[in-house]
């Protein structure tokens, strides 16, 4: 019931990227009558789809699930209109002509192009660590992963948001959680809920200046090595299942030249862009705009201090709004007709 196949040649904005940003676009683009067609590579949900709760998304005050909220984003987006190809990737992307060419060959036209591809997770590079992924060594954290760590001694990497949330949702299932950390605390990076709720819980521990330095097993992992960077000392502990929040970075290598970014990947956008001496034209930057005029960024691929989903879904929106502003502004907008041909179709 996948949808790999565009319907169209041209749209009025196509979407890259299906996680809470690229489907925030796709549910306010398709329903204010824009042709609307959403590119993702593998599953939508992006990075936050990994997560097993998120607590502090608004409108849900016992949390939901990363993978939960895709699900509804999507069916919703998919409900009013829009087009969300899945399992399909992006060759190239033309800016003057406007073109992006899909994988197997098939060409689609964009007025507009919002990218929303997110980060991907940082690896490892522990001897071992690869042979093992899958194996009791994961990558984020989903809901579906609880039933495996029922009664076993587990371990995350990481002292951020993510780590603290999937600390406390394994906590109702494994016997001991532990959050290993680099650093010698969690506030310079964890909400102070999230550290509230952590040192209340009997079964989860903290242990700081500390990293994982090897990784046991043969076809599933059973040990891990940890280092105590204060002193050298290194202890082998019974691990059960590790679970990686290292943060992520911007792959955005296959971006064309001609879409400023940063040292790091992140797409400039607004006022980076002048300050960054990438814009050229003779009027200002929309606010989430690129470098290319009519190309927009949005959620954490965009060079922004923020990384959160609420934040994506907001950008997600503000970028639509800014894809309004600029049709209007070069007359690129569909006829009414259109517009209310595609307000009136049937649900589904």
């Amino acid at each position: 019931g996948l949808t790999t196949n565009p319907c169209l040649e041209e749209y009025d904005t196509v979407i890259v990227g299906g996680g809470p940003a690229g489907l925030a676009a796709a549910v306010y683009g398709a329903s204010e009558g824009l042709r609307t067609l959403v590119v993702e590579r593998e599953v939508p949900g992006g990075q936050a789809g990994t997560s097993s709760r998120i607590e502090n998304y608004l409108g849900f005050p016992s949390g939901i699930s990363g993978d939960e909220l895709a699900s509804r984003a999507l069916r919703q987006a998919r409900r009013l209109g829009a087009e969300i190809l899945i399992t399909r990737t992006i060759d190239a992307i033309d800016t003057d002509a406007r073109s992006i060419t899909l994988d197997g060959g098939d060409v689609i036209h964009g007025r507009t192009v919002i990218l929303a591809t997110g980060v991907s997770w940082r690896r490892m590079t522990i001897d071992g660590f690869d042979r093992l992924i899958g194996k009791g060594i994961y990558y984020g954290a989903a809901r579906s992963e609880a039933g495996v760590t029922q009664g076993l001694d587990i371990h995350l990497i990481g002292a951020g948001n993510s780590a603290g949330q999937a600390a406390m949702f394994f906590a109702n299932h494994a016997a001991t959680v532990t959050l290993v950390v680099r650093g010698d605390s969690l506030e310079k990076s964890m909400s102070r809920y999230l550290i509230d709720q952590i040192h209340g819980k009997t079964n989860v521990r903290v242990a700081l200046q500390t990293e994982v330095r090897g990784v046991d097993g043969d076809d599933h992992l059973t040990s891990i090595d940890l280092v105590d960077r204060a002193t050298g000392d290194v202890r082998r502990e019974v691990c059960g299942g590790l679970f990686v929040f290292i943060g992520a970075d911007a792959e955005t290598g296959w971006l064309p030249a001609e879409i400023a970014r940063d040292p790091r990947g992140f797409v400039l956008t607004g006022e980076d862009l002048v300050k960054a001496g990438r814009w050229s034209q003779d009027r200002d930057p929309y606010l989430l705009e690129t470098s290319v005029p009519g190309f927009f960024a949005c959620g954490d691929v965009r060079l922004g201090p923020v990384k959160r989903v609420a934040a994506a879904v907001g950008e997600g929106s503000m970028a639509i709004a800014f894809v309004h502003q600029y049709l209007q502004r070069y007359a690129l907008l569909p006829p009414p007709a259109v517009v209310a041909a595609a307000m009136q179709a049937p649900a589904g």
